[in-house]
């Protein structure tokens, strides 16, 4: 039988600072509060979230996503930058929610660190708070692990939970989509949260100075800049008129991601001249020696949301898109797919 031992040891001394989590949660909640909205019951710091579905909906559905920030993280480690990789945390679920229709309900994240900074858990969750405000919906709760051991110094890891509802009638599942309708691109911030590890390959190549001036800014804020939210503007053009297709272009690009809202007999033709891939990403591919093919299928080359329309409703959506504040480009059309054909083609 082991003795009894003198050592007197707390929690703390294993690590995990308790009174840091306590102070994190007190800062977190003036940030939540600001996106609190109708169907919230309750606020942070229950054992769990408590959302009423408006009576606003006769039939609704369900919509749940679940995502990353990924290895863009390494780079705000190296930078020292955590205001916005929270905005990217958001977009990267409400954004796949919103796809098939959805209006973003609440938002739930998960912090996870070896050592709790609570400035920098702070600023990471000031982020998630704007970029739920901007998409309407509810910072609803969360969670912040404290596990020494588990991530270097610095170090932390997110996740994040986005929950929606939208009426069964008015599923967007591209199932209306026909041959001679329009696809519309929704221009991107920037890299969004996709491809950073053949970025920071590409920096660890040709060594920029990340401070310096690119056209304007410095090259690390175009490089950070945040995953864009589309909520709003496509919830409003969804309200105006019917939207057959949406697709969020994140990992696989424009030539993986389309298929997935076409049926097998459909193919998207786009137009490689309709837009101007932005700097940063001709910037990457020249420093990368990157083929036309793999930029297609690794990033978002400009283009963050796709939008399918009848060509009758096209000029309207993009009149309709641009007043909200978007830029739009009409970069392709549907057609009937031949045989052995891809079912996104970039000429």
């Amino acid at each position: 039988m082991s003795q009894p031992s003198n050592v007197s040891l707390s929690y703390r001394d294993a690590g995990v600072d308790i009174d840091a989590g306590d102070a994190l949660v007190e800062a977190i909640k003036p940030l939540a509060k600001r996106t609190m909205r109708e169907g919230v019951l309750g606020g942070i710091g229950g054992f769990g979230g408590l959302f009423e579905i408006s009576k606003k909906f006769k039939e609704p559905v369900l919509v749940s996503g679940t995502d990353g920030v990924g290895t863009k993280l390494k780079l705000a480690f190296e930078l020292n930058r955590h205001d916005t990789v929270g905005i990217d945390l958001v977009a990267m679920s409400v954004n796949d929610i919103l796809v098939q229709g959805a209006e973003p309900l609440f938002f739930l994240d998960y912090f996870a660190c070896g050592k709790l900074d609570v400035a920098t858990a702070t600023a990471v969750v000031s982020g998630i708070a704007k970029g739920c405000e901007e998409s309407g919906c509810a910072l609803l709760g969360g969670e912040t692990a404290e596990m020494p051991g588990m991530y270097p110094d610095g170090e932390y890891d997110l996740a994040g939970f986005a929950v929606g509802a939208v009426e069964k009638s008015q599923i967007i599942d591209g199932s209306k989509i026909v041959p001679g309708d329009v696809v519309l691109g929704l221009a991107s911030s920037g890299i969004h949260s996709n491809g950073y590890s053949l970025v920071r390959k590409i920096i660890s190549v040709a060594k920029p100075d990340l401070e310096a001036d690119f056209h304007g800014r410095k090259l690390a804020d175009v490089l950070m800049a945040p995953t864009r939210l589309y909520v709003k503007p496509l919830l409003a053009l969804m309200a105006a008129m019917e939207v057959k297709g949406l697709v969020h272009i994140t990992g696989g690009g424009l030539v993986e991601n389309i298929p997935r809202v076409l049926a097998d007999n459909l193919t998207a033709v786009l137009d490689g001249s309709s837009w101007t891939m932005p700097p940063l990403f001709q910037w990457l591919q020249q420093h990368g020696g990157v083929a036309d093919a793999e930029m297609h299928r690794v990033f978002n080359c400009g283009i963050g949301m796709t939008v399918i329309v009848s060509k009758e409703n096209a000029d309207a959506a993009m009149a309709q898109l641009q007043a909200a504040g978007e830029t739009v480009y009409r970069i392709g059309e549907i057609r009937a797919r031949e045989e052995g054909q891809a079912q996104t083609v970039v000429v």
